[in-house]
């Protein structure tokens, strides 16, 4: 298992205590169109990851990721 894909498995284990619909996850899964979280569960999770992994995600980073690969790669950058 290559080290973004395992960035990518401990995302989506955070992931799935605010995964109220169950969906299946995948790199391409989007936190808007396909989980439907609304901006307070985003921010939760946000902290949660934040907190997991003793990091800060901007504003704006957090404006530019819309899928769990793309949160899974920002991670990974950031706790380099």
């Amino acid at each position: 298992m290559s080290g973004n894909e395992a960035m990518f498995e401990q995302i989506k284990q955070l992931i799935d205590p605010f995964n109220k619909k169950e969906i299946n996850l995948s790199r391409d899964t989007r936190f808007a169109d396909d989980l439907e979280w609304d901006s307070l569960t985003v921010m939760d999770f946000v902290a949660a990851v934040e907190d997991e992994y003793d990091i800060i995600i901007t504003m704006n980073m957090q404006a530019e990721i819309e899928n769990v690969g793309q949160l899974a790669d920002a991670v990974e950058k950031l706790n380099g």
